[in-house]
């Protein structure tokens, strides 16, 4: 495998170096929480897809998040009015995975130039995702940089954050702490690549393979640039049905950056047996243009699942049902296992832990 990290690394992403600077931030941030019982106690460790923090008798869900490199996608297509779909999605996804009910919103716009009709084009995203989402925008900042924020496309540069708001009782908070093995895994599936990996899909496709943002691959039906485009699914209504009437549901795990290893962030001792549907063939195209193994693959990319509930046996059917309901293509996709360790076993070929998959 060292030679594949080395590929992903070498695309501008390096997720060892990212994770040993995380725990040196850990160590600071944590010395500013409240004590326990006080005003803005935080009750989930640093790590999880959001945190919460106690208000009197409610629990308020924080989380920020923002589109990466999928902003140069956007200025080589020429096109800016669906990425704040993304920067939404992104975030109030994550909240969900809390048990969080996304509420609001603020977003943070660093530009090169400010140019009224990127602005204007923004704008469009983040306000067709928070209708998705059924959230407000209640603020933001738009911050002029020119000397930091270089586009791909001289003056175009950009880049866009966002911070979600949420709202969980207290007892309701999800962390994954009552997953047992047995549990079965609910994939819904993805559009495609959504905002992560796109340094790599660059890589293998404008650097290694040097096809223009406007080929087209038989595989994909539209253009490349179109393809990698395409806005990441919001999950949030059809989640919080699936939790206002399923009783047996887990844990919940948005599939981004590491995979199906996010499946290991839950408290519990558990590890996962998974048997993934054939994949979306924009995966296979950069697994082939990029020259990695499925194990690097697995270790970056959602492979066509977006979204994961953990549920009890008796919760499966119903769950499958409300998601059906919602127009969504969910499959059983695995089990829990009793694993300290937390390895995820992905068709009886790969074993993830941390950040990376190997091959068996």
């Amino acid at each position: 495998m060292a030679e594949n990290r080395d590929i992903y690394r070498e695309a501008g992403v390096d997720t060892d170096q990212a994770e040993a600077g995380l725990r040196r931030l850990i160590r600071s941030v944590t010395a500013t929480w409240p004590p326990r019982g006080a005003a803005g106690e935080v009750l989930l460790p640093i790590g999880y897809y959001a945190n919460v923090i106690r208000v009197g008798d409610t629990g308020i869900a924080l989380c920020t998040d923002g589109i990466g490199s999928k902003a140069i996608i956007a200025q080589m297509v020429g096109r800016y009015d669906t990425v704040g779909i993304d920067c939404v999605a992104m975030n109030v996804n994550d909240l969900i995975c809390v048990g969080a009910r996304p509420v609001s919103m603020v977003d943070y716009i660093a530009v090169e130039n400010a140019r009224p009709e990127l602005l204007e084009a923004l704008s469009v995203g983040l306000a067709e995702g928070a209708r998705q989402a059924d959230v407000s925008i209640s603020g933001g900042e738009i911050s002029q940089i020119k000397d930091i924020i270089t586009g791909w496309r001289p003056g175009w540069g950009f880049d866009l954050v966002g911070m979600a708001v949420g709202e969980v009782a207290i007892d309701r908070v999800n962390s994954g702490k009552g997953v047992a093995p047995g549990d079965v895994v609910i994939g819904i599936e993805s559009n495609g690549i959504h905002s992560n990996g796109l340094s790599l899909a660059r890589r293998a496709f404008f650097e290694a393979g040097r096809f223009a943002i406007e080929h087209r691959f038989a595989e994909l039906g539209r253009t490349l640039g179109e393809e990698l485009l395409r806005p990441t699914h919001i999950y949030v209504r059809e989640v919080l049905d699936v939790l206002g009437a399923v009783p047996g549901v887990k844990a919940m795990a948005h599939i981004t950056s590491d995979g199906l290893l996010n499946l290991t962030r839950v408290a519990a001792p558990v590890g996962y047996v998974i048997e993934l549907p054939p994949p979306p063939p924009i995966f296979g195209l950069i697994e082939h243009h990029a020259r990695v193994e499925r194990a690097e693959m697995l270790s970056v990319y959602n492979l066509g699942i977006g979204f994961c509930l953990v549920v009890a046996p008796d919760g499966v059917d119903e769950t499958l049902r409300i998601l059906k309901r919602h127009g969504r293509a969910p499959s059983v996709i695995g089990h829990a296992v009793a694993d300290p360790e937390k390895h995820v076993t992905v068709d009886g070929k790969y074993r993830g832990k941390g950040k990376h998959f190997a091959a068996l």
